[in-house]
């Protein structure tokens, strides 16, 4: 291993120990990607700085749920096709506990995009719900912020592949590394600095959105025409938040965002993706959803169409948004010119919006409400959270305050105040 890129290597994994989680002294640390079996045993070079990193910081125990995804396969090509809905529920219950107990969570966002191509749909689809299922009281903490938690990614070679295919195989994964170390900020002199200045730039966006409290979101762009109602107290965020114990932490890293919920009842209009959807391991690629009192009541796309449906029909709320989020076209990952095929990644290049549960830290209040509640109010329910993206050069949106006037809110792609 080269001395620059394990020095880089060292400073990324500072980055998300103390950027990303800002890890406390005496916390219990869990490393894990559940959604995909466990952290990939390739990242494992990374994952054992991120430990030291953490240990450094003063964790009482760091512990890394892993993966391999030729054991993934193997399970498609040789188990009962019976056994699909069945999960190992001590996974969910380790998580659980440490997160229970006053601890971090680290999520690791890192998969072959390809690797769930040519499997049975039908098996895919229980595998996905079994989780869904099992990870439910943890979502349920994470929408309401119960402690410090972080999502990064970590290059492995299916993935490499899949964005640089015309590259020799030898030089795909440093192409990779060189990206995400560029998009991370990890190659600034001071990153952990650069990243302090950057989420302080996108709370001011945060600010000035909560200060003009618009009432409806408007989109135009080709293939689309949609119209978002906001909620009463609907608060916009940007990843620098805040656990319910005190603790400052930056859920994302890459992060380009600032957010807030939709009232799930009132969306209306077409929207077209402008990147692909990677979902439960398949790729949905141009597609179209058109809404009507909040739900989708059409949809199409040229590329898993079969895989949208399943999403869609996951649970009640999944044909409703969750999200809703502005990103400029400038962003360093847009400008990247890179499609990742990576939700964490591709969702900071580009305005999106999310089908299914709303963040309870959305809504003023709402992390003391009951799920009833916040439902009354617009916030979403589903076992599903599912980022798909719809911003390009092309976007406006228009802000309508609460005395019915238009004010820009983005013009081509990029802010207009």
């Amino acid at each position: 291993m080269e001395k620059s890129f394990l020095s880089n290597l060292k400073k990324y994994a500072d980055l998300i120990i103390k950027v990303g989680l800002n890890l406390q002294p005496g916390q219990k640390l869990i490393v894990q990607h559940m959604r995909n079996d466990g952290v990939p045993i390739q990242s494992a070079p990374l994952i054992r700085l991120v430990a030291d990193s953490a240990y450094q910081a003063g964790a009482r125990l760091v512990d890394v749920q892993w993966r391999d995804d030729e054991i993934t396969l193997g399970r498609f090509k040789y188990a009962p096709r019976d056994s699909f809905n069945e999960f190992p529920a001590w996974q969910a219950q380790g998580i659980l506990d440490v997160v229970e107990d006053g601890g971090a969570m680290l999520t690791v966002s890192s998969i072959d995009p390809d690797l769930m191509e040519g499997q049975d749909p039908e098996l895919v689809d229980q595998r996905q719900q079994a989780f869904l299922e099992h990870w439910k009281p943890i979502s349920a903490h994470i929408g309401k912020n119960s402690m410090n938690w972080n999502l990064f990614s970590v290059p492995i070679e299916g993935w490499a592949r899949k964005i640089f295919p015309d590259l020799p195989v030898e030089e795909q994964m440093p192409a990779l590394w060189d990206a995400i170390f560029k998009i991370c900020r990890v190659y600034e002199d001071d990153p952990i600095a650069a990243w302090e200045s950057h989420l302080a730039e996108m709370k001011k966006h945060a600010d000035h959105l909560n200060e003009k409290s618009y009432r409806k979101l408007h989109y135009t762009a080709p293939g689309t025409d949609l119209w978002l109602t906001l909620p009463e107290g609907h608060v916009w965020r940007s990843a620098g938040f805040k656990s319910q114990t005190g603790i400052s932490f930056t859920a994302n890293i890459p992060t380009e965002e600032v957010f807030t919920l939709p009232d799930k009842r009132y969306t209306e209009g077409t929207v077209k993706s402008a990147r692909p959807l990677l979902y439960s391991g398949s790729v949905i690629d141009n597609f179209n959803l058109t809404f009507k009192e909040g739900k989708v009541v059409a949809f199409s796309a040229e590329q898993g169409e079969g895989t949208l449906e399943k999403l869609l029909s996951t649970d009640e709320g999944a044909c409703m948004l969750g999200e809703v989020a502005l990103v400029p076209n400038s962003s360093p990952i847009s400008q990247s010119g890179l499609l990742f095929y990576n939700t964490l990644l591709d969702e900071n290049a580009s305005c999106h919006l999310a089908l299914g549960s709303a963040y309870r830290f959305s809504l003023d209040g709402g992390e003391k409400l009951s799920l009833e509640e916040f439902g009354a109010l617009g916030g979403n329910s589903s076992l599903i959270h599912s980022d798909f993206m719809i911003g390009s050069g092309d976007l406006n949106v228009d802000g309508v305050l609460e005395n019915g006037e238009v004010e820009p809110v983005l013009r081509a792609g990029e802010w207009a105040f």
